[in-house]
């Protein structure tokens, strides 16, 4: 019926088949006019509606200037409209003319194909205009309506010439002249519609954002990239480099919406959570009763346990209480809302991202369906060529597109995941600025900062592949029912092995997990111990004790091995299942489909596109377990973080700020407590302060003082009364808070810079003498946490920001106590007091510092919560309450630290020749004393920098631009030093690796895996024979015997693939394991042997990150690479060889695309590793800045700057947003490009099968194209993993790097002492000069000096005077540069190492302990008994200590000897030091680490113990050296005084002046 009246209409037959059935085919000319016309015009108007409606909506009309590619476009398509009115002239005039035929007239599809089209190019006008006032660079629906066009037109293209051909001549000339003219056009318009019409005024836009810029063709083939893949290739990318974000994909923006969308999700939640909390009132005070008892239980339990670490029993019971606590709030929040949520958000990528992976899904399947046809086109000879062509067409454009939707889709997600990522980490950060302190003290700082790294990276993961939950079940289904389709029900045989196969896996991984979490506690066991060791390392050195822990660390490593292999043996069985699930699958199938009758017969295209089916459902079945198991996960995180965001905010009206009253602060009757339901801790607080008056508040501690404080920035619960204050705020609080920023910006903290301003702020904060020290002056840039700044420089910082904001009302919360005591005096006259900076402002001072008292307007005792004292220092020093007693007890404190004052901090720190501060004279000017002792904290300051040096390190990596040039640079040297591996070197690596493997496991590995890809080529190759008997046995019964060899040799084969590859992952894993073991006992034993210097100038981090990060690498990252580039790669040859052996022709093409491939995979490697570093050095001032937040949170909210650190964190997220965006991208840039080069691997296979099809069998063509169908992935997989093991084999150069470094003299020489040696204990020091390192000056200048056996000699001299350096050059620590050293006459330089350090005995200056049991610390070799131990420790007063503990000798010692106190570790160095009892004692005489009771005994068991033994006493205390037998004096690295104390004392030489500063005298000295 149809069919017949289009006839009518075209005048023509519609259809007829027999078009088709000859060797060249055509289309009827009416499908050609109706048809191939109607499928573009249709398109474009379902289009056009959005278009015009820009015409509707935007009035003003924008008539700049038309770009020249706007007027090309739309004179082309004027043009068109011209022809199409010349067609219908043509028409008319044929019909009505004046020579017209009235008997034939023309057909109305003549009539009414002009018009539509007329109309048609007016619309595209139309549309074209549309754009230009939207705004739009180009139109994806235009592009894709001039690519169908163009398409459709093809057919009567090549039908008018074949006609024209045929005939020798044109019969319609004007029709065939404007059909030609028409599809030039529609050419031109399809290649303008390709480029991007970019307005003059976004070109900079632009420039910075390529993408934006982008035409159609260019973002769908990430095109747009190629100019930052081109200059990663060049040079290493920086964050310079860096594009800048879309605006929808910047933080901003995407926290706008999601805040948008968060506020009533979280409202309806709340009173959903509201209603069920009243239903469960009653239940939770049942359960409330039953609890305690179970508490009570727990911590019974982790008492009783006794060989248990205390740590581990503590971290258990933490753990319990959490669990039970969990139990207990499972849902106390408002909880389900955040998913809905983020779905709402991001509504709009989602359903994009569905509609491609649908459209990807459903092309997943039309392949193997192609291949069917392919495949049963070579069998019928008698087919016409044209068809296989077409069929390779297909494959090629099926397999196009199929690229292009799946790389859309997957760039959707990703984009997606890093949204969802970024509004999480934003929502968090807004969070926790305005989170109350009930909230804020049930999450560590450590716990909210992980919502931000940890939770919100599982979102993003879940979310790229999130689809998957509906896409794996849908192709599972779908393959199953084509499957079932082809084979009929015996398709369920290779189901129920694919089922079979899930949950061994899902029990491998599992038991994996298990053995995961178990080596992943050694890990921390042994970086616990490595920690340690470089801490420690100095004392190791000292004491010989090198070899037990290197036998400590070895054991656990060992331990850790172990599990390593039992994980690498489950996972080489869960690979084996999961790489031979085909061919079983395979086996279990056609065994079965064989056997159920013998009608059953193979046949190539039912044998091939059941195995691409198979191979498609074998990905779903794998993702889904692992996409089940994250997602469990991910709702752990879900929880965490809906708890967080659902949390109570600070109340903002506890604090009124009402300027009417007169007072600056009031409080009246006002009780505050930190938590809602808690007793008040301030009670009835009355407080009315006028302006511009200085108050103290005083109390013992634990009164309140610092409580008043946040109760009055509304940090606190207010119970009942009111606070007012009037005016804006400064806060400085006791512990200062610092930035990681320049100085200036620390104190700057947001305000302009105003230079007369901040100089005067920074001499009154006395920081002018910092500044000349620190390398930047105020541009320094500070480490986290302060840590390159002394705990005086931070509290002064802390003090210059709030002076410098200059607030009306400053809250001080005892600034003054981490300052030297003349600091104080200096900051209290110049800033806080009554002729200070802030003399007219109001101040609120907490302090200890009695001597400030008398100079303030109101003093505010505080006892117990409540105030119980308020006037002025005479009247209530006259009262005689609590004031004057707490006057009374801190009086008394002060003087007792005055005495012990004296050489407090002075640290043995040998590079700074500066006098020493504390022997300054006090009646010295005050800012001499000021600058004296900021030097000293400086030199202090120094050598405590070499242990925390790390941070600081991790720093500078991330490039700031400051206003010092050299920072940048110093920032990039960092990077670029790390980048510089690539190229050549890697091969030298590679090889090391397998070196440390074992060339012969390497070989057998190489082989094993070979074999196992011979014999899957092998079965292949014998099922596509297989399939030939179909046609050999045609019409005939199929012989049994037959059909048996066939399944049993394919089942063989199967087998054989399966040991061989087992045995290959086992020996890899093997031979990894070996390798990781020499590769860590290589550098473990060299960084043991390393000099002291090496510890000195390396940050320790450097070296424990070869420990962790780049021995895990070797441990887990490497071997994985390793097997799966070798085995992608052995499939890649595999395929090649396949194809090649079924169509030899193809060989031509390879070495073209290999060449393409080898490209783009140089290009992508260099870019992506960069992309990669960039964005992890990104992500640490995220989560640094957040830390900082959060740990100075009442500052910022004090300051009110809550929004300036909004934005600072969404600038940082940007950051490192840009280089995560360009990540993706690239990804995608590069999967777009290989997938090309594996269409066109299956489009050559297709087409070389076609044409050399009469010489070649069906069944080899199904083979060779299903195997070209499966290459794409691996050619992609084979890219990501050698980029990856390139990147990862780094780490072995970087430990190899360390196994090569200079190591110390020998442990053991070949002249060794006698064994007795010394016995006699004489030092002899004859003209002994040192220095560092090659390059510094000589610190000790020739020293020469003769001392006697059991002489006791004190060694003397300010900082730097080389007092330390004399023990280590005794101990070897440094070599000599001139001069020798005798001990009982034998020159110590000629012996081993730990000869001479076992034979001599030092007490060092800081106590050092390491984590294990004291007698462990005691003894590390087990070479003495339990009774000497015993002695020892009784001797040294430790005796009733020890055996009061549970577990004696076996208590655990925490890292650093953190549960002794100070005092307990020094007498625990004393115990060593009587353990082992040479002839020689070095005492480091300890600075205030010890209080004077532990000092006096110390001295007094020295003087006992160690009277028949030489020992030289370093002192710092001149009182303890008073009665030596001589005293050393040393000054620059010189002895200038050798004799008794009371000689020298005679003498008033160097030593007198130091004797007179201490408070010595002749006549006190002979009291001694």
């Amino acid at each position: 019926m149809c069919a017949a009246a289009l006839e009518e209409y075209c005048g023509s037959t519609f259809w007829n088949a027999s078009y088709l059935k000859r060797p060249d085919p055509d289309l009827p000319l009416c499908v050609e006019q109706t048809v191939l016309v109607w499928i573009p015009l249709c398109f474009l108007w379902l289009c056009a509606p959005w278009h015009l409606l820009a015409l509707c909506q935007s009035a003003k009309v924008n008539t700049k200037q038309l770009s020249k590619l706007y007027i090309c476009k739309q004179l082309v398509v004027s043009l068109l409209f011209l022809t199409a009115i010349a067609h219908l002239g043509v028409t008319l005039g044929e019909d009505f003319g004046p020579n017209s035929d009235q008997s034939s007239k023309n057909a109305g599809v003549y009539y009414a194909n002009p018009v539509l089209l007329a109309v048609t190019w007016i619309l595209v006008l139309l549309c074209h205009e549309g754009l230009r006032r939207a705004g739009a660079i180009d139109s994806t629906s235009i592009f894709l309506f001039w690519l169908l066009l163009v398409v459709c037109d093809i057919f009567p293209f090549q039908t008018l010439l074949r006609e024209a051909v045929r005939l020798g001549e044109v019969r319609d000339v004007p029709r065939f002249s404007l059909f030609y003219i028409s599809f030039g056009l529609e050419l031109i318009a399809l290649v303008l519609s390709t480029v991007a019409d970019i307005p003059p005024e976004a070109k900079d836009f632009i420039k910075k954002n390529p993408e934006a810029g982008a035409a159609f063709l260019s973002r769908i083939t990430f095109n747009w990239l190629n100019s930052m893949v081109l200059k990663g290739y060049k040079q290493p990318l920086v964050q310079e480099d860096m594009w800048d974000l879309n605006e929808s994909d910047s933080t901003a923006f995407i926290n706008e919406r999601f805040q948008h969308f968060m506020k009533p999700e979280l409202d309806a939640a709340r009173v959903r959570f509201q209603n069920k909390m009243k239903k469960k009132s009653a239940k939770t005070r049942d359960s409330a009763q039953e609890d305690p008892q179970q508490n009570g239980l727990s911590s019974g339990l982790g008492k009783g346990v006794s060989q248990d670490v205390l740590m581990m029993e503590e971290r258990g019971k933490r753990e319990d209480e959490k669990k039970k606590k969990d139990n207990k709030e499972e849902e106390n929040y408002p909880n389900s809302w955040l998913i809905t949520t983020i779905y709402k958000t991001f509504k709009r990528i989602l359903i994009e991202s569905v509609c491609f992976k649908l459209l990807q899904d459903v092309l997943t399947f039309v392949s193997p369906q192609l291949l069917k046809l392919m495949v049963s086109f070579t069998q019928d000879k008698s087919r016409h060529a044209w068809e296989g062509y077409l069929y390779a067409v297909l494959l090629m454009v099926v397999a196009l597109l199929q690229s292009l939707t799946l790389q859309q889709y997957f760039q959707r997600c990703h984009v997606l995941g890093m949204k969802v990522r970024t509004a999480l980490m934003a929502a968090v950060y807004k969070k926790a600025l305005v989170v109350s302190n009930d909230t804020r003290k049930e999450s560590t700082v450590g716990e909210t900062v992980n919502l931000m790294s940890a939770d919100a990276q599982r979102f993003n993961d879940v979310t790229t592949s999130i689809h998957l939950l509906w896409s794996c079940p849908l192709q599972i289904i779908i393959s199953i029912v084509f499957l079932w389709l082809e084979l009929g029900p015996s398709v369920l045989a290779g189901l129920g092995v694919m089922v079979l196969i899930i949950p061994t896996n899902a029990l491998l991984a599992t038991k994996a997990r298990k053995l995961q979490i178990e080596n992943m506690k050694f890990k921390d066991k042994r970086m616990k111990i490595m920690n340690e060791i470089l801490n420690g390392i100095k004392i190791l050195k000292l004491y010989a004790w090198e070899p037990s822990f290197q036998k400590q660390v070895e054991d656990i490593r060992g331990e850790e091995l172990k599990a390593m292999k039992k994980i690498t043996y489950l996972q080489s069985i869960s690979i084996l299942t999961f790489r031979c699930s085909p061919a079983l699958v395979s086996l279990a199938t056609f065994a079965i489909f064989v056997r159920v009758s013998n009608d059953n017969v193979l046949t190539a295209e039912k044998a091939f596109t059941s195995i691409s089916l198979f191979n498609i459902l074998r990905a779903p079945l794998a993702m889904l377990p692992m996409l089940i198991a994250s997602i469990v996960q991910t709702a752990v995180s879900k929880n965490r973080l809906e708890k967080f965001l659902a949390g109570e905010d600070i109340d903002s009206d506890i604090v009124c700020q009402d300027p009417s009253f007169n007072t600056a602060v009031s409080v009246c009757d006002g009780s505050f407590a930190w938590e809602k339901d808690a007793k008040p801790l301030l009670k009835d607080v009355n407080l009315d302060i006028e302006p511009g008056r200085l108050v103290a508040v005083v109390g013992a501690v634990g009164s309140g003082k610092s409580s008043l404080m946040s109760a009055l920035l509304g940090e606190m619960h207010s119970t009942k009364g009111f606070i007012n204050i009037r005016g804006s705020l400064a806060f400085v609080p006791q512990q200062a808070w610092i930035q990681n920023a320049t100085l200036r910006d620390n104190i700057l903290f947001g305000s302009p810079h105003e230079e007369e301003n901040f100089k005067k702020v920074i001499q009154a904060c006395a920081l002018a003498p910092d500044l000349e020290l620190l390398p930047g002056g105020d541009l320094t840039e500070i480490g986290e946490k302060g840590i390159n700044l002394s705990g005086g420089q931070k509290q002064r910082v802390s003090l210059a920001r709030a002076v410098y904001s200059q607030a009306d009302i400053y809250l001080l919360d005892d600034p003054l106590s981490a300052v030297d005591s003349h600091v104080g005096k200096h900051l209290f006259e110049k800033v806080i007091g009554p002729n200070g900076i802030l003399k007219n402002k109001t101040r609120i001072l907490v302090t200890h510092g009695i001597s400030f008292l008398p100079y303030v307007d109101e003093i505010v005792v505080l006892e117990n919560g409540v105030i119980s004292e308020v006037g002025s220092y005479e009247n209530l020093r006259a009262s005689g309450g609590a004031f004057s007693k707490f006057l009374d007890t801190y009086a008394k404190e002060q003087s007792n630290q005055r005495n012990s004052e004296t050489g407090e901090g002075q640290d043995a720190e040998d590079f700074e020749l500066i006098p020493d501060g504390d022997n300054a004279q006090p009646d010295g000017p005050l800012e001499d004393t000021v600058s004296l002792t900021l030097k000293r904290e400086n030199s202090i300051r120094r050598s405590q920098r070499n242990g925390r040096f790390d941070v600081r390190l991790r720093r500078n990596t991330s490039i700031k631009k400051s206003a010092n040039a050299y920072e940048p640079q110093k920032g990039q040297k960092l990077i670029e030093k790390e980048t510089m591996e690539t190229g050549q070197v890697k091969l030298a690596v590679f090889l090391q690796y397998l070196r440390a493997m074992g060339w012969g496991y390497s070989a057998m590995v190489f082989l094993s895996y070979f074999t196992q890809n011979a014999a899957l080529i092998g079965q292949n190759l014998w099922l596509s024979d297989w399939t030939g008997d179909s046609v050999e046995y045609y019409n005939m019964t199929y012989p049994s015997w037959k059909r048996d060899t066939r399944v049993g040799v394919f089942g063989a084969l199967g087998v054989a693939q399966g040991l061989f590859l087992f045995l290959g992952t086992l020996l890899l894993a093997n031979a990894s394991i070996d390798a990781a073991r020499i590769l860590h006992s290589r550098l473990l034993n060299n960084i043991l042997r390393v000099p002291m210097v090496f510890f000195d100038t390396t940050p320790i981090g450097r070296v424990i990150n070869r420990f962790a990060k780049d021995i895990f690498t070797i441990d887990e990252a490497i071997p994985t690479n390793l097997r799966a580039c070798l085995q992608c790669l052995l499939v890649v040859l595999g395929t090649i060889f396949v194809i090649c052996l079924a169509t030899p022709f193809f060989a031509i093409v390879i070495i073209p695309l290999a060449l393409i491939y080898f490209f783009v995979q140089r290009f992508y490697i260099a870019t992506s590793r960069q992309l990669r570093r960039l964005d992890s050095v990104s992500r640490s001032p995220i989560y640094s800045h957040f830390g900082e937040t959060v740990s100075g949170l009442s500052v910022i909210r004090a300051y009110k700057h809550q929004e300036r650190f909004l934005k600072h964190n969404e600038v940082t997220i940007d950051e490192n947003l840009k280089s995560i965006y360009l990540r993706i991208m690239s990804d995608r840039w590069l999967a777009i490009r290989l997938e090309f080069v594996g269409n066109l691997v299956v489009f050559f296979a297709a087409l070389f099968a076609v044409i050399s099809r009469d010489s070649i069998d069906s069944n080899v063509v199904g083979l060779s194209v299903s195997y070209a169908l499966s290459v794409t992935e691996t050619l992609n997989w084979l890219v990501r993993m050698t980029s990856e093991l390139e990147t990862n084999i780094v780490a072995v150069e970087r430990v190899n790097e360390y196994t090569h470094l200079k190591n110390e003299a020998d442990w053991v020489a070949d002249t060794r002492p006698p064994q007795m040696w010394p016995e006699a204990g004489r030092v002899q020091f004859e003209n002994y000069k040192v220095r560092y390192r090659p390059e510094l000056d000589l610190v000790l200048h020739g020293i020469t000096c003769d001392i006697d056996s059991t002489e006791k000699i004190g060694i003397v001299g300010r900082t730097g005077a080389g007092k330390s350096s004399l023990t280590n050059c005794l101990f070897r620590i440094i070599e000599a540069a001139e001069g020798r050293i005798l001990i009982d006459d034998v020159d110590i330089a000629t012996i081993g190492l730990h000869d001479l350090r076992n034979r001599l005995t030092i007490i060092p200056q800081d106590p050092v302990l390491f984590s294990g049991s004291l007698r462990m610390n005691l003894d590390p070799f087990d070479k003495f008994s339990d009774e000497e131990i015993w002695r020892v420790l009784e001797l040294s007063h430790l005796k009733s200590y020890v055996s009061g503990l549970q577990e004696g000798l076996q208590h655990k010692v925490a890292e650093g000897g953190e549960n002794l106190s100070v005092g307990q570790r020094q007498l625990l160095c004393l115990a060593r030091a009587l353990l082992r009892k040479s002839r020689i004692l070095i005492l480091d005489e300890a600075t205030a680490a010890v209080d004077l009771e532990t000092d006096n005994l110390i001295q007094n068991t020295i003087r006992k113990e160690f009277s028949d033994c030489t020992v030289l006493t370093i002192a710092h205390r001149l009182h303890s050296i008073m009665d030596s037998s001589r005293v050393m004096v040393l000054d620059a690295g010189k002895i200038v005084e050798f004799d008794s104390p009371s000689n020298l004392l005679e003498k008033e030489g160097h030593f007198y002046a130091m004797a007179k500063d201490a408070g010595i005298t002749l006549e006190s000295s002979t009291h001694l």
